[in-house]
């Protein structure tokens, strides 16, 4: 049987130049509807980066996604491009990322990372200064000194213009914050909501206790968001009086808190402001004012990003699933920065297997630490990760806070959640995912700069350590579930 042509599909004759228009539309239509196609139902692409419908949409379209096998583009006048190349860990690292969280990565973002507590509270305060429409504050501890004073004058400002704030802050977090400081800002026109406060009967009768909010992350006008592990608390000082603190008392823990913050802007902002509102939306009895909190967000830039990020008491973790898949997928390093280091056996167990099969494990951790128990919990499981080859490192000068990770110089994590039980099973945390290669080479020199400053743990003196110290590892470990 006879094909039938553009020509005698119909048994009509068509002129040569109206048959090639057809076939140049049949070609446009389907690169139109593959790249659609692709937009769709990628599991890597959340957000196509170009408008469809030209060969530039359809090559994007493709390009942005490293999971997906390069295909050749129709060039001009018959010409094949050829394809992209592509990093085979990036494909495996994002392939077990979308694998891990059942959903794509959205792209389009910009992605800043804010290196401690100055740093931090200056890009806040900007975006706040700038804000016209609503600001979104939820935080695990406000203090009123240091930055929390300036926050307070900020927030009231904006209040005066007219832009609807809300403010939500952990009962226990903040618990050494003066009532005084809430009234003020309540009577500014700043709306508050406590998580599971301390001064309900009913918290200390039930888990709601046990349960605590540990996010830090704030939300501007809908299109600027913030993420990280830096609080609002004057503990993240900076300059000559901080250190003179530290000199006059001898406690390392005087000096600024080492951390990290994240600034983002794209379509993930959307889900930071619909974490923020569900949190409101059960724990406070007040609505929040009527704003534009959901405005059209476009591509910000060309990051592809997640959001993790779990409810407090809740055995499914969605980040805990993201690290163990990263971890598991890793082929070259893995570099981690965590203020708590008192791991599930799962996590234990996932790192020592990295670690013999010849990854590069390294931790960074604080050798000084304002729990107790966490530090000594932590360092019961030194032992086993040093003889699987893991390097640890310790920070004696200041306080690590930070809770960073970053996989094979293209998987990187910023945010709230430590790698111990507590921000696992029993907080609400949440943490921003990012695959790209810029953003974890900038985060591998943060690392290696800090490990520069750091002490790294010898496995031969570790096996010599005290008895003192074994015992205090020891009674930690027997709260570790807690910790």
């Amino acid at each position: 049987m006879t094909p039938l042509t553009p020509s005698s599909a119909f048994g009509i004759p068509l002129s040569r130049s109206t048959s090639r228009v057809v076939r140049s539309r049949s070609r446009a239509q389907r690169l139109l509807r593959a790249a659609t196609l692709q937009a769709r139902v990628d599991p890597m692409v959340g957000a196509p980066a170009h408008a469809p419908g030209t060969r530039e949409a359809a090559a994007g379209a493709l390009a942005a996604d490293p999971t997906r096998p390069a295909r050749s583009l129709p060039g001009p006048r018959g010409h094949r491009t050829p394809p992209a190349p592509q990093d085979p860990v990036a494909v495996a690292q994002g392939a077990a990322l979308v694998r891990s969280l059942g959903r794509p990565l959205l792209g389009g973002h910009a992605v800043e990372v804010l290196l401690d507590g100055p740093a931090t509270y200056a890009s806040m305060f900007e975006a706040i200064a700038q804000a016209r429409d609503h600001i979104n504050l939820e935080s695990y501890m406000i203090e009123h000194a240091g930055p929390g004073a300036e926050l307070a004058e900020r927030l009231a400002e904006r209040c005066r213009a007219g832009v609807r704030v809300n403010l939500l802050f952990d009962s226990v977090g903040s618990i050494g914050t003066a009532a005084a400081y809430f009234r003020q800002l309540e009577a500014a026109g700043v709306n508050l909501c406590e998580y599971n406060p301390l001064r309900k009967v009913s918290t200390w009768l039930t888990r709601a206790l046990h349960l605590r909010d540990h996010r830090k992350l704030m939300v501007v006008d809908g299109r600027v968001g913030f993420i990280g592990g830096v609080n609002i608390s004057p503990a993240y000082g900076s300059g000559p009086a901080a250190h003179a603190v530290q000199a006059a008392t001898g406690n390392p823990l005087a000096t600024p808190w080492r951390d990290t913050h994240l600034r983002v802007e794209g379509p993930v902002v959307a889900h930071l402001q619909r974490l923020f509102t569900s949190h409101w939306q059960r724990f406070s009895r007040t609505p929040m004012a009527a704003a534009n909190y959901f405005p059209p967000l476009r591509p910000a830039g060309s990051q592809r990003v997640a959001l993790a990020a779990c409810d407090a008491g809740r055995r499914s973790n969605p980040f805990y699933r993201a690290l163990l898949a990263a971890i598991d997928a890793a082929q070259h390093r893995v570099l981690i920065t965590t203020a708590y280091m008192v791991p599930p056996r799962r996590l234990l167990r996932a790192l020592v297997r990295a670690a013999e099969r010849g990854v590069e494990v390294q931790v960074l951790l604080p050798g000084i630490s304002d729990v107790w128990a966490a530090l000594h919990a932590g360092r019961s499981h030194y032992a086993r990760l040093l003889r699987a080859g893991v390097r640890i490192h310790e920070r004696h000068d200041r306080f690590v806070h930070a809770k960073t990770c970053v996989i094979d110089g293209v998987w990187t994590t910023v945010g709230s959640s430590n790698f111990d039980w507590r921000s696992i099973l029993h907080n609400a945390e949440a943490n921003l995912l990012v695959l790209d290669a810029q953003l974890a080479s900038r985060m591998e020199r943060v690392f290696h700069d800090d490990v520069e400053i750091a002490r790294e743990i010898d496995a031969g003196r570790w096996a010599r350590r005290s008895w003192l110290q074994r015992g205090r590892e020891a009674l930690a470990m027997r709260f570790q579930f807690f910790l």
